[in-house]
């Protein structure tokens, strides 16, 4: 009769497991955001005089703010793009804790490199970003002297609207730069393969142009540049793909004569 009893719960503890860890990452993530917010809000005019360097570089020596309040706000904002840069290895790192307590062994390790390479290319998108793509986007705005009449127009950049250029710019290709992550992890999920990434690239260049209309900043220049990366990082997921397929044929090739 105790044995009865004592039965049920026994059970509940492996039906709520799954239950309780997506609302565990919820809470780390939430945590490790409130302690990096408050943390590059201390730090926060270091790394807005970081962000602002191509700016300088390009020939800027001064950023205005019309409002009163526009440099105490910025410094919120500047807390909060720098946490949410903080944020995104750990969420990668808790993803692929979620889905690995949930499988065995194989596949949490083969889920292992999509967890790494995931904050590892948003960082080269951003660094990319950051020494590549702004600095050519200022040059090709301020560098050039516009006259009008017998009066030259000299640029004078808010300091509200270039953090949003900057940051719309830095996560844009951050965001961009994860597509062979994506791409890949759909193939290693058996939604798409090979030929048809191959068959739907005009279709893919397209989108990488819609795409590219929401998270770039509104210019030509960003335009072009972002959809043309997206391009590239389509091709190369493709070659990835590839590469894997060898890797795959040549471990069944072992399989069988082993």
């Amino acid at each position: 009769m105790s044995e009865t009893v004592n039965q049920p719960n026994n059970s509940r503890v492996p039906l709520l497991g799954p239950l309780l860890e997506p609302g565990r990452m919820v809470l780390v993530c939430i945590a490790a955001f409130a302690v990096a917010f408050f943390v590059c809000r201390y730090f926060a005019d270091d790394i807005f005089s970081f962000l602002i360097q191509p700016l300088m570089r390009a020939g800027q020596k001064s950023i205005s703010y019309p409002q009163v309040f526009d440099a105490f706000f910025v410094r919120d904002k500047v807390a909060f793009f720098s946490a949410m840069m903080v944020l995104l290895p750990i969420f990668a790192i808790q993803s692929w804790y979620l889905v690995g307590s949930q499988e065995n062994r194989k596949e949490r390790r083969a889920l292992l490199p999509f967890s790494l390479a995931t904050p590892t290319l948003f960082l080269i998108g951003v660094a990319t970003a950051y020494f590549l793509a702004i600095p050519m986007m200022l040059h090709l705005l301020i560098a050039l002297p516009s006259v009008s009449g017998n009066v030259q127009q000299v640029p004078l950049p808010e300091i509200g609207k270039y953090f949003n250029f900057a940051t719309r710019f830095l996560f844009a290709f951050g965001l961009a730069f994860l597509l062979p992550v994506l791409i890949i992890l759909l193939e290693h999920a058996e939604i798409v393969n090979r030929r048809q990434l191959i068959s739907a690239r005009r279709y893919a260049i397209v989108g990488a142009f819609a795409i590219t209309l929401v998270i770039s900043p509104p210019d030509a220049g960003s335009l072009l540049l972002i959809a043309i990366t997206l391009a590239v990082l389509y091709e190369a997921a493709i070659i990835g793909i590839r590469l894997i397929e060898h890797r795959r044929a040549r471990a069944g090739r072992r399989a069988a004569n082993g």
